[in-house]
């Protein structure tokens, strides 16, 4: 299915599971970028609530080994109309988002101006097409970084004051995170802790993804150097599944169960961190956390780099 959207963006591809739903959104240049519109339900099931996952690139240079957009490589940056224009294809489905999440493929803050414009964009009362108009609120924002100490120094002082920042933080110490994010060979946890103490957050609170994976950061002295490492803030840790590669890939891993999930959060919680399992939507599509890798030019495969 496709349809026409702002400026030279389009509508490529729509997969629905329940409600759910993955758009791969068409570029001028013939690649192809996905996002994923998600319902969450709130507390105690009173409302659902409408997130979409929003990309920042078409793929990423960031490498993580668990991350299947990180695999494909970066084939280039998006720029700020081909970011809304994901926001504007998502209103088209009917009910508008009620939170845009940064944490599709990407590096929000390898792409970090046409980011912002962007966010600037989206937080004005600008209508796109027959799009209600856009009008967001920062504070219904997530920006999610694997932790790039270089964009976080030069977003300080930029930074939107509600929006909320959340970190792939997914390892206790270094040797692990060497392991998995390429990115920490350069920026060490050390260095994106003194980042973190740095940056203008509204009392040290963030939200720290931790991608658990049997056998590797997932024992009880792992959480106690997660949450040493974390002692400095209001950290809330989201403890995610390492999801299955929609290719079937082996990465050497499994996926962790659910009673492995909560396990380790329940070890964060008795260490004084608070945590929980956030639950995988999306699987069967490949638009759960990890999984986004669409890339398109010229109907050939994508550039891999």
């Amino acid at each position: 299915m496709t349809a026409s959207m702002p400026g030279t963006c389009r509508i490529a591809r729509i997969q629905r599971d329940g409600d759910l739903v993955k758009l791969a959104i068409g570029l001028f240049d013939g690649a192809q970028v996905e996002c994923v519109v998600i319902p969450m339900r709130t507390r105690g099931n009173v409302r659902e609530r409408i997130t979409l996952c929003v990309s920042t690139q078409v793929g990423c240079r960031m490498g993580c080994t668990f991350c299947e957009t990180g695999r494909m490589g970066f084939v280039r940056d998006l720029a700020p109309d081909e970011i809304v224009a994901q926001v504007a294809a998502a209103q088209t489905l009917g009910r508008r988002p009620d939170k845009i999440v940064f944490m599709g493929m990407g590096e929000p803050l390898d792409n970090l101006e046409s980011f912002l414009s962007a966010v600037r964009l989206l937080t004005r009362s600008v209508r796109v097409g027959r799009a209600a108009p856009f009008a967001w609120s920062a504070a219904d924002m997530t920006l999610s970084t694997v932790g790039h100490v270089e964009g976080l120094e030069r977003l300080a002082g930029r930074f939107p004051r509600k929006m909320t920042l959340a970190v792939s933080v997914n390892a206790p110490d270094d040797a692990i995170r060497d392991r998995i994010m390429p990115v920490n060979r350069r920026w060490p946890m050390a260095a994106l802790r003194e980042a973190l103490l740095a940056f203008p957050m509204r009392n040290r609170t963030f939200l720290a993804g931790y991608v658990l994976v049997p056998g590797l950061n997932d024992a009880p002295e792992h959480a106690s150097s997660l949450a040493s490492w974390l002692s400095p803030f209001r950290a809330f840790v989201n403890v995610i599944a390492l999801n299955p590669s929609p290719g079937g890939r082996d990465r050497g891993f499994r996926a962790p169960t659910v009673t492995e999930l909560d396990r380790f959060a329940g070890w964060l919680d008795e260490r004084g961190v608070a945590a929980r399992r956030r639950d995988a939507k999306g699987l069967g599509l490949g638009a759960a956390c990890g999984q986004l890798a669409s890339c398109r030019v010229d109907g050939r495969e994508g550039i891999r780099r």
